[in-house]
């Protein structure tokens, strides 16, 4: 299928493919500049974290991936998870007013729902090279029945779904200013950030064999979590949650992606 490009940044638009992030790979590949995007009205065989599958259905959903060249050094590179969580967030809550919240370490919330997942990938040897996915649900009116408790669009929340384009443009005018700050003074100020955005903190929180509190981001981007008068670092996983506030009866709800 003929993509229609467009610069600056560069953006290759896609009616359908099996995965943005495929084709983003592809173009990097051959040469593709930092900055690249690819964004589809569909993805066949779209996924998310840990291999899941990503489920939109055609033209509700912002589908994007960002071809990233990091100044940063690999060991540094899970910053970008978190810092495009912030970027997606604050976009949202810019044209769409919405209180969009963050779940460790990339999710995007409305309430106690997700509207938005990102997938980082990164490939060892070469250049250094990461592939930033997105996915925001902006017009979908209903979701299957094994998503609809915990999966949210802009459209459900609001009446109304904004223009793709003007959440793309916003979400890319974000990303590059939380980018240029992450690799300019480091991740401080992204923790800042996403630390007033959280969700998960002061939340009763489960990632695999660690059940507590979440009490904080380490400056690593490591999530914090007290469990039985120990404190407990999580670097990768999952929440099964994210449960309630410290206190609280306590519900886990599965996580889309």
């Amino acid at each position: 299928m003929k993509a229609i490009v467009s610069a600056p940044p560069r953006i290759v638009r896609l009616a359908a493919a099996e995965s943005t992030q495929a084709v983003a790979w592809e173009l990097a590949a051959a040469g593709a500049p930092d900055g690249t995007v690819v964004v589809a009205d569909h993805q066949s065989a779209g996924r998310g974290r840990r291999g899941r599958a990503w489920v939109d259905a055609p033209g509700t959903s912002l589908l994007a991936s960002i071809l990233v060249r990091p100044a940063l050094a690999p060991p540094l590179w899970a910053a970008f998870s978190l810092t495009t969580a912030v970027a997606v967030a604050e976009a949202l809550r810019r044209l769409t007013a919405l209180e969009a919240r963050l779940k460790w370490p990339n999710d995007v919330l409305v309430g106690d729902r997700k509207i938005a997942g990102i997938l980082v990938e990164s490939r060892a040897g070469g250049e250094p090279l990461l592939m930033i996915g997105v996915g925001i649900n902006l017009a979908q009116r209903e979701f299957p029945p094994e998503l609809a408790a915990r999966a949210t669009s802009v459209a459900l929340e609001t009446g109304q779904a904004p223009p793709r384009d003007a959440v793309l443009a916003a979400a890319l005018e974000e990303f590059a200013a939380w980018r240029r700050r992450l690799e300019g003074e480091g991740f401080a100020p992204v923790r800042a950030r996403w630390l007033a955005l959280a969700d998960t903190i002061g939340r009763h929180v489960t990632v695999d064999a660690v059940s507590g509190v979440a009490v904080d981001l380490a400056p690593d981007g490591a999530l914090l979590v007290e469990e039985n008068g120990r404190l407990r670092r999580i670097v990768a996983g999952e929440i099964a949650g994210p449960g309630p506030a410290a206190g609280e009866g306590r519900t886990d709800h599965a996580a889309r992606r």
